[in-house]
């Protein structure tokens, strides 16, 4: 009678043991990889850009809505500190938002960190700007009479007279557009082009003639100003309206 009761024991033990082993083979269990996670504990890079910035910059940063990230010239020009800043603090008056928990976001300093590190790892190229001297990042004072005639020397083959959109290009006096982006974006786009869309940058607009850094500070200050003027039409006829309709 002991000897049956040790065997069972030994039998019940051992079904135990099998079902805390093996529990990871249970029907309908979710694997490690695809187990809740709180979304402050995700450290995967491609895992945090799907769910934070392909919205706009596109699957693998590029064919978005925004500027492509998958961008080795760009990567370059902005480097690691602005990266992180903008992902942090987001770009006021733009629908670039702030990210960092500290500022309102979603994300911790380390997916920040993730995110840029991420970024120049998969998509930089320190040889796309090698023996190459880039324009400053940062906006530079020009001058909006000046900025007219490098307009006209470098962008208005492809965008036009004034800007209203060419053969090759769009308006970029567009209200809507320019509403949308801010001056720092418009610099960064006469530099490093949208590869996305056909644009080239600053070396490449006139074959053999790069941009000179004052070209490229007078041509924003002029795109600049259309955004200003722009307002201040919209203005006056609204104030127009708004007469008419009170008499």
């Amino acid at each position: 009678m002991r000897t049956k009761r040790c065997v069972a024991a030994a039998c019940l033990g051992l079904v135990v043991l099998s079902l805390a082993t093996g529990c990871d083979r249970l029907p309908g269990k979710p694997k490690a990889a695809e187990r809740w996670m709180a979304p402050a504990q995700v450290t995967d890079f491609t895992q945090l850009h799907a769910q934070n910035c392909a919205g706009c910059h596109g699957v693998d940063g590029r064919l978005g809505a925004a500027r492509p990230l998958h961008d080795p010239l760009y990567l370059a020009l902005v480097g690691t500190d602005v990266l992180r800043q903008v992902i942090a603090y987001g770009v006021p008056g733009t629908a670039m938002p702030a990210f960092a928990e500290h500022d309102g976001g979603s994300l911790t300093d380390a997916q920040i960190d993730i995110l840029v590190t991420g970024m120049h790892a998969h998509w930089g190229r320190p040889d796309a700007v090698q023996d190459v001297a880039l324009p400053p990042y940062r906006l530079e004072a020009g001058e909006v009479q000046r900025g007219a005639v490098v307009y006209s020397t470098f962008c208005a083959h492809c965008h036009g007279e004034g800007g209203r959109g060419g053969a090759r290009g769009g308006s970029i006096v567009d209200p809507n557009y320019l509403a949308l982006v801010s001056d720092q974006h418009l610099r960064t786009t006469v530099i490093a082009g949208r590869p996305d869309l056909g644009k080239p940058d600053w070396r490449a607009d006139v074959p053999g003639q790069p941009m000179t850094p004052q070209d490229i500070a007078d041509v924003v200050t002029w795109l600049a100003a259309q955004r200003q003027s722009l307002t201040a039409r919209a203005s006056s006829t609204h104030q127009t309206t708004s007469a008419r309709q009170a008499r």
